[in-house]
């Protein structure tokens, strides 16, 4: 994986999943700008209606420790990935949104 990849970052310790676009890996971790996954349609819908006081993506420092793993945001078969399908209801690429302010 290559900083500026949109992955989504699985860790432990609790367990959440984080979507967004990889800035850096680290020996102390990884440093990543997006949301929780929990939130990816909240997200969207917030962007559809132009509503300024939704979900916003926030850049997060994961120690490694926490990592479980990391995997790339791709599409299988015909299951799109949250990439194609943020594309399809936004009308615009997820790169676009998670540029830093």
């Amino acid at each position: 994986m290559k900083p500026n990849s949109i992955v989504i970052v699985s860790l432990q310790n609790p367990k959440e999943r984080f979507f967004g676009r990889l800035l850096e890996i680290s020996p102390p971790g990884v440093t990543v700008r997006g949301i929780d996954l929990h939130a990816f349609e909240d997200w969207m819908n917030h962007i559809n209606f132009q509503e300024e006081s939704g979900v916003q993506p926030t850049t997060m420092f994961f120690p490694l420790h926490r990592i479980e793993k990391i995997l790339l945001d791709e599409g299988i078969g015909a299951i799109p990935s949250l990439s194609d399908t943020f594309l399809t209801r936004v009308g615009s690429a997820v790169e676009e949104h998670l540029e830093h302010e």
